[in-house]
C-alpha cells in the first residue's frame, strides 16, 4: 500500500458532483491516504464535509495495516455520527510483515471497538503478491474470517485475480453472516454465485469505466438488499474524473452512473445504500 500511497497524494481531486436529494453512506475509504494527515486534521474534516454538501453524510473508513487500522479507529471516535471502522491486514500486507502473528493480535484487539463494525479489508490478492507468498496470504484470510464471526462483525473482502480461491476459502472456512466483496471486480456469472450465497456486492468507480464491461452486466443483476456503494478513496475515481484525487464526494457520479445503468431513481438508490449501510455496520451514532 506504501507505494499507492505514493503515487496518490499528489493528485487534485475532481468537481463536486450535484448534490443527492437524500444522504447516503460510502461503504469504503482510505481518508488517511486522501490527506496524508491526522485524523483530526483540518484536510480530514474538509473531505468530509465536502462529502456533505453533496449528499454523503456517513462514510466507512477502512484498514489495512495495524498502524493504519488504528488510525481508522481514530477517525471513528473523532467523527461520531459520521465515521465507522473497520480494521485488518490488506492481503498485500499479510506476507510481508515482520511479524503476522503479532499485527495479527493488534487487529483481534482493535476488532472489539465499539466503533469498529467490520473486519477488512482482508482476502486475496493473485496480482500483486507473488506465488511463494500466497500461502501466508491465504492464512491471514482465514484468521481474519474466523475473527469476524468471533466478534459477529461484517467481512470486507479485497478480491484481485484470487476469485475462484475466495469463493472456496469462504466455502471451506465458513462465511461471516455478512460478508462483503469490497470493490467488486467479478462478472455476471460470478456476481450470480455470490448472490446465491448471500454476499454483498460493493461497486466502485471502476464500475463507470469504459473497459469494465462485466461490471455492468453485473451491477444490473443484484437485489437491492444486496448492493452497496463505495469510491475505495483515494483510488479509482469515476468517468469522467478517472486519474483524479478520489474522495467520498464523488459516491453520487458512482450512484448516478448504477442508477441508469439498472433503470432506477438514483435518490431511492441513495435510500437503499443507506437502508443496506445501517443494517450491515448499525448506527453510524
Amino acid at each position: 500500500m506504501a507505494d499507492r500511497h505514493n503515487r496518490d497524494i499528489d493528485r487534485q481531486p475532481g468537481p463536486l458532483p450535484e448534490p443527492l436529494q437524500v444522504f447516503t453512506v460510502d461503504a469504503h475509504a482510505h481518508l488517511e491516504i486522501v490527506t496524508n494527515t491526522s485524523p483530526q486534521s483540518p484536510e480530514v474534516a474538509k473531505v468530509i464535509a465536502d462529502a456533505k454538501s453533496v449528499g454523503v453524510d456517513r462514510l466507512v473508513q477502512v484498514g489495512y495495516s495495524a498502524e493504519q487500522s488504528q488510525w481508522c479507529v481514530e477517525l471513528a471516535e473523532h467523527f461520531p455520527g459520521v465515521v465507522l471502522a473497520a480494521v485488518a491486514l490488506h492481503p498485500n500486507e499479510a506476507p510481508v510483515v515482520p511479524d503476522l502473528e503479532a499485527d495479527l493480535a493488534i487487529i483481534e484487539r482493535l476488532a472489539t471497538h465499539p466503533r469498529v463494525r467490520a473486519i477488512g479489508e482482508t482476502g486475496l490478492d493473485f496480482f500483486r503478491t507473488e506465488e511463494a507468498l500466497r500461502e501466508k496470504q491465504i492464512y491471514s484470510f482465514k484468521r481474519h474470517i474466523e475473527l469476524a464471526k468471533q466478534v459477529e462483525k461484517a467481512l470486507v473482502i479485497h478480491d484481485r485475480d484470487a476469485h475462484r480461491q475466495v469463493l472456496d476459502t469462504l466455502l471451506e472456512v465458513g462465511a461471516p453472516t455478512k460478508t462483503i466483496f469490497h470493490c467488486y471486480s467479478g462478472d455476471a456469472e460470478m456476481a450470480r454465485e455470490c448472490i446465491d450465497a448471500g454476499y454483498i456486492l460493493s461497486f466502485a468507480g471502476t464500475v463507470t469505466f469504459k473497459n469494465a464491461p462485466a461490471l455492468r452486466e453485473a451491477v444490473k443483476l443484484v437485489p437491492h438488499s444486496q448492493l452497496l456503494v463505495e469510491t475505495d478513496s483515494p483510488f479509482l475515481a469515476p468517468m469522467p474524473n478517472r486519474g483524479s484525487l478520489n474522495t467520498p464526494a464523488q459516491i453520487p457520479t458512482i450512484l448516478r452512473f448504477i442508477a441508469e445503468e439498472r433503470g432506477e431513481d438514483v435518490n431511492e438508490l441513495a435510500r437503499v445504500v443507506s437502508d443496506n449501510a445501517l443494517r450491515l455496520f448499525g448506527s453510524f451514532a
